[in-house]
C-alpha cells in the first residue's frame, strides 16, 4: 500500500489542515499517510523583524517565504512527499521541480474581528489597540478607523487569542477560514466584508505541493483539486505577481465566480490608510491568470505602483 509523508508546520491550524488532507486521501484512495512536522523560519523567529528573517533565509518575498521555505526544502530533499500550505503564505514563484497538484475548495476568505468586549470595528472605543501582523489589515483598519492603534501581533491563532484574553489588545483580526477550521467561530465579533477589508491573495484556500516528477503523489493529490477555487486563486496570484507584492505590502484581492464569470476586486493602500487605489472587473473565467494580470495593470495605471513603492520604503526602513 502506498504511504505518503505530509510535511506541515506544527501549529494547531497547520496540523488540522494536514490531517484534513490526510483524511481526504484515505477516503478517496485508501492511502496511508504520515504527518511530519517541520519548523519554519516564521515559527522560530516570531519576534524578529521581517527584514532580519529574510536575511537569515535568503528570501526577498517578505513574510510570504518564511512559512514554507523549509517545507519546500524537505520536498526537494525527498524527506516528505507532499506539503499542505495556506495559499496566502505562498510566494508567486514556485521552486523548480515542485508544483501545486491541487488547490482544495476554499473556506470563507474574509477576515474577522474578535474583540474582548464583543464590539465591532465601528463600536471599538477610541484609541483601542487592534492586533495584527499584516500591513494589509493595518492599513485598512487605519483607513476606516484612523483613531485606533493598529499594533503588530505575531504567533499562531492560539497564541493570538491568548494575548487578546490577557488584555494585551482590545481586539485582533484573524482569517475567518482559520477560525472556522479550529472551531472558534463563536468568538467572532464581526466578519469583515470586502467593502471593509479585502482579504489577502489566496486566503482561505489550501494548496497541496508535490514534486513534479512524483506522478504517484501528484495524481492522487489532483483528485482533491477544486476547479473554481483553483481558477480564483490563480487570478489573485497573477495579480500579486504583476504588482510584485507580498504579505508586507498593503494589497488585498478577492476573485470569485459570479454567474459563470470571474468577478475580481483588488485594492492597494498606503500604510497609513489615507491613500488607496481600488478597482474591479468582470470577465471570462477562461483565462484567470490573464484576468489577474490585466487587473494588476489597471491598478498600476491608476497609481498603485507609486503607493507600493512608498510602502516598500517604509517597510524596509
Amino acid at each position: 500500500m502506498t504511504r505518503l509523508r505530509i510535511g506541515t508546520r506544527g501549529s494547531s491550524l497547520a496540523l488540522w489542515q494536514a490531517n484534513h488532507i490526510a483524511g481526504r486521501l484515505a477516503q478517496l484512495h485508501g492511502v496511508e499517510t504520515e504527518i511530519i512536522r517541520i519548523r519554519t523560519s516564521g515559527d522560530r523567529l516570531q519576534s524578529a523583524p521581517v527584514a532580519q528573517i529574510n536575511e537569515q533565509i535568503g528570501s526577498e518575498s517578505g513574510m510570504k517565504g518564511i512559512f514554507i521555505k523549509e517545507i519546500e526544502d524537505a520536498l526537494l530533499a525527498n524527506t516528505v512527499d507532499l506539503a499542505v500550505h495556506s495559499m496566502k503564505d505562498v510566494p508567486t514563484e514556485t521552486p523548480d521541480g515542485l508544483a501545486f497538484a491541487a488547490i482544495t475548495r476554499r473556506e470563507d476568505p474574509r477576515d474577522c474581528l474578535i474583540s474582548r468586549t464583543g464590539r465591532t470595528l465601528t463600536g471599538l472605543r477610541q484609541g483601542a489597540r487592534v492586533g495584527t501582523s499584516s500591513l494589509r489589515r493595518q492599513a485598512q483598519i487605519r483607513h476606516h478607523r484612523p483613531d485606533l492603534e493598529a499594533v503588530d501581533l505575531r504567533g499562531n491563532v492560539d497564541t493570538r487569542l491568548k494575548k487578546l484574553d490577557t488584555g494585551d489588545y482590545d481586539a485582533i483580526v484573524l482569517a475567518m477560514a482559520g477560525v472556522n477550521r479550529l472551531g472558534a467561530a463563536s468568538r467572532v465579533s464581526q466578519i469583515l466584508n470586502a467593502d471593509v477589508m479585502l482579504p489577502a491573495v489566496g486566503q482561505g484556500a489550501l494548496g497541496i505541493e508535490t514534486r513534479s516528477a512524483d506522478r504517484t503523489a501528484s495524481d492522487m493529490v489532483a483528485s482533491l483539486d477544486d476547479a473554481e477555487t483553483h481558477a480564483c486563486v490563480t487570478a489573485e496570484r497573477a495579480l500579486l505577481h504583476e504588482l510584485q507584492g507580498g504579505c508586507q505590502v498593503p494589497l488585498g484581492a478577492w476573485a470569485r465566480l459570479v454567474a459563470g464569470e470571474l468577478h475580481m476586486e483588488a485594492a492597494v493602500f498606503s500604510i497609513d490608510g489615507n491613500e488607496f487605489v481600488r478597482r474591479e472587473q468582470q470577465c471570462s473565467a477562461a483565462d484567470p491568470a490573464g484576468a489577474g494580470k490585466r487587473l494588476g495593470q489597471i491598478l498600476i495605471e491608476a497609481g498603485a505602483d507609486r503607493i507600493l513603492r512608498l510602502a516598500g520604503r517604509v517597510v524596509g526602513s
